[in-house]
């Protein structure tokens, strides 16, 4: 159907892989352990957001013009990778007051948020090379056109990705909403978090392969 072979296989495999921590993982529980559930529901939609962007850009070629391209894929890991440190360093700096902007503009801030977590993904040229690496097993080499084939699989991935966002958010808020109403451990939480999101920056713009 739709060019796809073993879609069962490729969930089954979308959800292992999900279950293994990643970067995204870790971005999702440092947001929620922060600033709260509804921060941590925001960064895990925007981490599906960039993910869409990867499915329709490894649908038309896109994906596979900047892996191709050494120049293109340092330069897009270069901007991804600044733009987490600069993340983290917001985060450290304005400790004292992260939460209380979530308090006093939630719509704004989650719409914030919800920007940051598609950015955060989208900038990622190795979740690109992944995708045009693990999608095309799963599409049938006879078919005339993979669009709609790299399309489904891709929304199937995110589906699953999303539902383990969501589970990590309530969990991890859940845990830390005593701490969280303390304010010295609230700024402990923001600092941590700012940390560790400069960590993934230079994690990203070090790594070689």
């Amino acid at each position: 159907m739709f060019g796809i072979q073993n879609f069962e296989a490729f969930l089954a495999a979308s959800i292992m892989l999900n279950l293994i921590p990643g970067p995204d993982t870790f971005y999702i529980l440092g947001r929620s352990l922060s600033q709260g559930r509804m921060t941590g529901i925001a960064s895990a939609l925007g981490v599906s957001g960039g993910a869409v962007c990867h499915t329709l850009a490894a649908a038309i070629g896109l994906s596979a013009l900047i892996t191709a391209s050494p120049t293109a894929f340092w330069m897009v890991k270069l901007l991804g990778a600044a733009y987490l440190v600069y993340l983290g360093v917001q985060m450290i700096k304005h400790s004292k007051v992260a939460f209380h902007s979530v308090a006093t503009g939630p719509s704004r801030q989650f719409f914030s948020v919800f920007k940051q977590g598609v950015l955060t993904n989208a900038l990622n040229p190795k979740v690109a090379l992944f995708f045009l690496a693990f999608l095309p097993q799963f599409i049938d080499a006879n078919t005339g056109s993979p669009f709609f084939s790299f399309i489904i699989l891709g929304m199937t991935f995110v589906v699953t990705s999303t539902v383990w966002g969501f589970c990590l958010a309530f969990l991890s808020s859940t845990i830390s909403q005593k701490l969280r109403k303390n304010s010295k451990c609230l700024e402990y939480l923001n600092k941590m978090t700012g940390t560790l999101l400069i960590g993934l920056g230079i994690r990203l713009a070090l790594d070689k392969s």
